[in-house]
């Protein structure tokens, strides 16, 4: 569908409350939420080249939808793709992604300490299917380099990662990834494209889960690849198409709107994860934080260079303790004890959200992979909200002054 703007124009703030498909002929200022899953065809010639690809035009709600593609439009337009494609979900788009690129015999090289959920899908649900994949330290370019093989499709990273905020260089990878035939997709959940714009280093897809900071207030589920045009349409639309990963056209109108405010969010959520960050380095009773926003960790450099000079909202850190069980004992005291945050998986709201990794987004995994990934018994992760700064480490207080 035909975008409304020119976006080489225009300010990436502009793009974000402007770019959209066409207005309707009643001329609305906030983009229509269409609710239909059929299409009316002017004729059975211009139904036929549409659904052939012949001609633009919408044909069938699995397909496509005006709604959705306005949501994709103005993201790609903030990732500076030259198009995008959304999906229900953020594990849907990455195994849309799988499904399009890899087959059977071929290779994908990810990070350790990646999503616990992603870990599994390529490590053990895709292996099933014959693709073969190898886990390498995040941030060893080296390593990343040693475990290409001839078959080599794919290099698929998360920077920062969930939820150790381990950050890896885009531009070495996407290097590594070229010389060997191979393309290299990012993970851009974390510090979206108001701090990091991943292609712009040369990463050929990027990844969201549009229900994290693109929809910003945990209402909805979406996800999202932006690429080039041709993997686009050629690549990941005919997946889309048999598999039937669809966005709702609701979901999209959320995640839309969502995205005009993303900027001025992260920007907020930024600061106060940083302060909060400071505080708990300094906490008797926490052990290590791990944030890319201070200088004690250990690709600090790096991610101001990547991601606009900002740690991004997420930090994690690792109480104190004696072994493992009493470390898991005092991470759940610490959340069992909050009043004001929210114990909940999920990040990105505009509510703190506090979880326990090793025993929800990493529990899946074995306890040498959770190891291997640093994810401890004695780890929380804190995706800082919109609250103030003095009420979340009061909160937070609570729980680690009792320890």
């Amino acid at each position: 569908m035909t975008a409304k703007l020119i976006t080489d124009k225009l300010h990436r703030d502009t793009l974000a409350v402007r770019q959209a498909v066409e207005r309707s002929q009643y001329g609305e200022n906030s983009e229509a939420l269409f609710l239909t899953s059929g299409y009316v065809q002017p004729s059975a010639e211009a139904s036929a080249r549409r659904f052939a690809g012949d001609e633009d035009g919408f044909t069938y709600g699995r397909y496509g939808n005006p709604t959705v593609a306005s949501f994709e439009q103005r993201l790609a337009a903030l990732e500076g793709a030259e198009a995008a494609i959304s999906t229900a979900s953020g594990m849907s788009a990455i195994l849309m992604m799988c499904m399009g690129l890899l087959k059977a015999g071929d290779h994908v090289i990810c990070s350790h300490s990646m999503f616990g959920s992603t870990i599994k899908l390529i490590g053990s649900d895709l292996a099933k299917f014959g693709v073969q994949s190898s886990f390498v330290p995040q941030t060893d370019a080296t390593a990343w380099k040693a475990a290409i093989r001839p078959n080599t499709k794919l290099l698929f990273a998360e920077t920062p990662t969930n939820p150790m905020t381990d950050v890896c260089d885009i531009r070495a990878l996407a290097d590594i990834a070229h010389a060997s035939g191979a393309l290299l997709a990012v993970d851009n959940c974390f510090a979206t494209p108001a701090l990091q714009r991943p292609m712009a280093l040369g990463a050929d897809i990027v990844m969201h889960s549009g229900t994290k900071y693109l929809d910003g207030q945990g209402r909805v589920m979406a996800g999202a690849l932006c690429a080039s045009h041709d993997l686009v349409t050629q690549t990941f639309l005919p997946v889309l198409k048999s598999a039937g990963m669809t966005l709702a056209p609701f979901n999209a109108w959320v995640v839309l709107k969502g995205l005009e405010t993303l900027d001025i969010r992260m920007q907020a959520q930024s600061a106060r994860a940083l302060a909060l960050a400071q505080w708990l380095q300094e906490h008797p009773a926490v052990a290590r934080v791990h944030y890319p926003g201070l200088p004690s960790h250990p690709q600090h450099a790096l991610a101001m260079a990547q991601q606009s000079n900002c740690g991004g909202a997420v930090l994690s850190f690792e109480v104190k303790a004696a072994d493992a069980d009493v470390a898991r004992q005092r991470a759940f005291h610490v959340l069992d004890t909050l009043q004001t945050l929210s114990l909940s998986t999920n990040l990105g709201d505009t509510k703190t959200l506090l979880a326990h990794p090793a025993s929800t987004s990493h529990g899946r995994l074995t306890p040498a992979q959770r190891e291997i990934a640093g994810v401890s018994q004695g780890l929380i992760r804190v995706a800082v909200g919109l609250e103030h700064i003095a009420d979340i480490q009061a909160d937070l207080d609570r729980g680690l002054f009792s320890l």
